[in-house]
């Protein structure tokens, strides 16, 4: 038998400004997917993780430690980079 894992999202109510298209096209994806609006937004969003420009940006970054831990990619960012 596999448990239930939480999902572990503290997740916060955000004040963002979105035109009519962006939010017509997350409403009728998450019609489409059966999951609500506020885990489309967050699962594409998380796929930022995957540019590799904005990782390399991080990885340049002085002082990443934070950067690196709130964002979760420790495992992305070199650990010899880090600091």
């Amino acid at each position: 038998m596999d448990f239930i894992k939480p999902k572990k999202k503290n997740a916060e109510p955000v004040n963002w400004k979105l035109s009519e298209q962006a939010r017509a096209i997350v409403k009728y994806y998450a019609e489409y997917t059966e999951y609500t609006e506020s885990e489309v937004v967050d699962t594409f969003l998380k796929n930022i993780l995957k540019d590799e420009h904005f990782i390399e940006w991080i990885s340049n970054k002085r002082n990443k430690k934070r950067i690196v831990k709130q964002l979760d990619i420790e495992d992305v960012v070199k650990e010899e980079s880090i600091g």
